[in-house]
């Protein structure tokens, strides 16, 4: 990684994450989601976006997390269909934070025997805030590699 990119940020429960922008076609308010009979567990349901039909995955099962504590104005982060091999797919968040330009200086890459089975997935540590920053801003963001998760989900 060279320069700067931008990344999209967002919550699941009380933690923060962040996934390339250039992997996001665009960001929708919550709808309804029709679940599907005996899908993986990753899989939430569809929904019906302007006349698409896009498979919603469960960040919270594929990562691993406790899906206990979700807050009410969620969000679906749309992917463009090439970054998911040709299918449309969207992941359920707890709400879109910002986009925000992320520096080489800000990335600690992960040790995956520290992180477990499931930093196969992160990308790295990005540490943000400064002196400058608003309270409660600072603070460390796990940056998914989402090109990873969606071609293991793809392929299976």
């Amino acid at each position: 990684m060279a320069g700067t990119v931008d990344v999209v940020e967002f919550t699941l429960g009380s933690e923060r994450y962040a996934l390339d922008i250039s992997l996001v076609r665009e960001i929708v308010e919550m709808m309804q989601i029709t679940p599907i009979p005996r899908a993986p567990p990753h899989i939430t349901g569809v929904i019906n976006l302007r006349g698409e039909i896009t498979n919603i995955m469960n960040l919270y099962t594929l990562l691993g997390l406790s899906a206990e504590a979700r807050e009410r104005a969620r969000k679906i982060i749309v992917f463009m269909p090439e970054a998911a091999g040709g299918n449309n797919v969207g992941i359920l968040v707890d709400n879109v934070t910002s986009v925000t330009p992320v520096s080489e200086e800000q990335v600690e890459k992960v040790d995956g025997g520290i992180a477990g089975d499931k930093s196969q997935y992160i990308k790295g540590i990005i540490k943000v805030g400064d002196e400058t920053s608003p309270a409660g801003q600072k603070g460390l963001v796990l940056w998914l590699d989402l090109r990873k998760v969606l071609a293991d989900v793809t392929n299976t």
